[in-house]
C-alpha cells in the first residue's frame, strides 16, 4: 500500500507493528501536528487513532471482497504534549461481520496516557 501523499505521510506517522488484533504506530509532535499554541493538536491525535484502527481492521477483513471505513470515533485528551513522539496502540474490542470496535491508547515516551479513543469501523462489500 502506497502511503505517499496521504495524511499518514503528511503527519509523519510510522507503523511499528501491524498484526491481527493489534496495531502500533508513532507520530511526531512537531510543526505538522501542533496547534497554534504549541501543543499537540487533538485532531492530529484523532487522525492517528483512526489510522491505527483502520489498519487493524484491514488485517481482519477479506481485502479482495470487503473494504472498511471509520464509522464513529471519540476521544478524550488526557495530557498535553509540546514535543517528542506519541505512540498509538489499537486493540480489537469487537469483531463482527459489518462492524468492528477498536480501543486506542496514545502514550508518550514515558508511557503516560496522552489520549484515549474508541473507533467503530464499518465493513462493507467492495463494489
Amino acid at each position: 500500500m502506497n502511503l505517499e501523499n496521504t495524511l499518514i505521510s503528511t503527519l509523519g506517522m510510522e507503523f511499528v507493528k501491524i498484526e491481527k488484533g493489534i496495531v502500533v504506530a508513532t507520530m511526531p509532535v512537531d510543526e505538522r501536528t501542533r496547534q497554534p499554541l504549541g501543543y499537540l493538536h487533538g485532531g492530529a491525535s484523532v487522525a492517528l487513532a483512526e489510522t491505527v484502527a483502520s489498519f487493524g481492521a484491514l488485517q481482519l477483513i477479506d481485502q479482495e471482497k470487503e473494504i472498511c471505513f471509520g464509522l464513529e470515533i471519540n476521544a478524550n485528551h488526557i495530557k498535553a504534549k509540546r514535543e517528542g513522539v506519541v505512540t498509538a496502540t489499537a486493540t480489537i474490542v469487537h469483531q463482527g461481520k459489518s462492524t468492528m470496535v477498536w480501543d486506542i491508547r496514545i502514550t508518550d515516551e514515558q508511557e503516560q496516557l496522552i489520549s484515549t479513543s474508541r473507533c467503530t469501523m464499518a465493513v462493507v462489500p467492495k463494489r
